[in-house]
């Protein structure tokens, strides 16, 4: 994204903020193209029986976004980790509603690759991931923000850097032990319990 788009961004995102009915409508726009990028991102990590399209997916997380009464954005990196956020949160509300996992269902084992756009993983449990970076997230925030910021927003180490004000070297660091933490928890939860 450019410098004058990322400008124009974090302004429809305060006007969105403020209030602004037409700031919304302005700001799809400039951000429908990253916003499917991510999408299509998860997509590519959900079963093949997964019934929601990518550009559903966008729609449903933009209006959770801007629909809400309180709605505000530090900046252009802040807001696309609440739409990755807002993703996982449907998604995982519909592997949910499927019953994907009774009693262990049909998990699979999840790769952290080092960028969302990594690989062709197999279908990721999202459900057993939401609960290992539920477990994270209380145990070190902002580690957990690393991994919303690079794995599900697919941001770089220095975009993620700059978007919570650290270095990309402690990006780098953080980013490896939550990823590491991450593995151990959800093979724990692959393992049964004797």
């Amino acid at each position: 994204m450019d410098t004058n788009n990322t400008f124009a961004v974090t302004r429809l995102l305060a006007a969105v903020h403020s209030g602004d009915p037409r700031a919304s409508e302005q700001l799809l726009p400039l951000i429908y193209d990253e916003l499917r990028k991510l999408a299509r991102s998860y997509m590519k990590r959900e079963s093949e029986g997964q019934t929601i399209q990518a550009t559903a997916l966008v729609h449903e997380a933009y209006m959770r976004l801007v629909g809400g009464a309180d709605v505000s954005w530090d900046n252009r990196g802040h807001f696309f980790a609440a739409a990755a956020l807002a993703m996982r949160r449907i998604l995982v509300e519909r592997a949910r509603s499927r019953g994907r996992i009774k009693r262990g269902g049909d998990r699979q084992r999840v790769d952290l690759a080092d960028h969302a756009d990594a690989g062709d993983e197999s279908a990721v449990d999202l459900v057993a991931l939401d609960g290992a970076l539920r477990k994270l997230e209380a145990f070190d925030q902002r580690k957990s923000e690393v991994v919303m910021l690079k794995y599900f927003a697919g941001l770089t180490n220095d975009e993620v850097a700059a978007a919570l004000g650290l270095s990309s070297a402690t990006i780098r660091n953080e980013w490896t032990f939550a990823r590491a933490w991450l593995m151990r928890e959800l093979s724990q939860a692959e393992t049964p319990e004797e």
